[in-house]
């Protein structure tokens, strides 16, 4: 067993998972680098963790598989046998208009559900014997404002980050008083994926009038998700916003 403590980020190829992966590893964690499909950046996220001095684990495992994820967690006890902090930060989405209801198909449906709700559900499960050990863990789940304001990418996309923070206060209850678990909500943040989606102007133009006006980066996400799961010991149940004042 490892006398470092380890870190699980799920989707840390890139963007926010990435960042929290790189911080865990310079606080001296172990991290566990899970994607499903981008190899290529999960290992540049391994050289960045083994960069900072930490041992990294790299598996692939869709977050939506029961049987993947068990997997998954059974290679974290095989390599570490112990894990203090759980990040569910793999998501999906489809962008559709909200007027749009008949392209918001079933099938859509189905995988942002699988991969935003019942993917943080399997993996928490999963892990919650090995983050009970050693006096207790977190878990931090990647939420969105979407979830609070019903704005977002689609429908199916807020409606999953509704129920994920619902879900991250049940689990909070269950799990005490050994896990805590909360869930940060970020409004827009400058990544790859938002920019495949959005123009400079148009990123601008949408964030010009928050109190501080500006997108997240993955970095101020990643500071936020630390502070949960490794600066306070009597936050549990919260939905942290981090969104420049978009909702106040």
């Amino acid at each position: 067993m490892s006398d470092r403590s380890v870190a699980l980020v799920t989707g840390s190829a890139t963007g926010v998972g990435r960042a929290c992966a790189v911080k865990f590893a310079a606080l001296g964690f172990d991290v566990v680098v899970n994607y499903s499909r981008s190899e290529k950046e999960a290992e540049e996220t391994v050289g960045l963790v083994n960069a900072e001095g930490s041992d990294a684990l790299l598996v692939k495992c869709d977050v939506s598989n029961e049987a993947a994820v068990r997997e998954m967690i059974s290679k974290v006890n095989d390599r570490f046998g112990r894990l203090d902090v759980l990040v569910n930060n793999a998501g999906c989405t489809y962008f559709v208009e909200h007027q749009n209801l008949e392209e918001m198909t079933e099938e859509r449906w189905d995988r942002i559900l699988g991969v935003n709700l019942k993917g943080p559900f399997f993996v928490t499960r999963a892990a919650a014997t090995l983050l009970k050990q050693d006096g207790g863990g977190a878990v931090v789940n990647i939420s969105s404002v979407a979830g609070i304001a019903g704005l977002g990418s689609s429908i199916a996309y807020c409606a999953s980050k509704g129920a994920l923070n619902t879900m991250t206060k049940s689990l909070a209850r269950a799990l005490a008083p050994e896990i805590r678990v909360n869930a940060v909500c970020p409004g827009p943040i400058d990544t790859r994926w938002l920019r495949e989606w959005m123009s400079e102007e148009q990123i601008e133009g949408f964030t010009c009038e928050y109190p501080i006006p500006r997108c997240s980066t993955p970095e101020d996400v990643a500071d936020t998700v630390i502070y949960l799961a490794t600066e306070t010991t009597m936050t549990t149940g919260q939905c942290l916003v981090l969104d420049g004042g978009r909702t106040m």
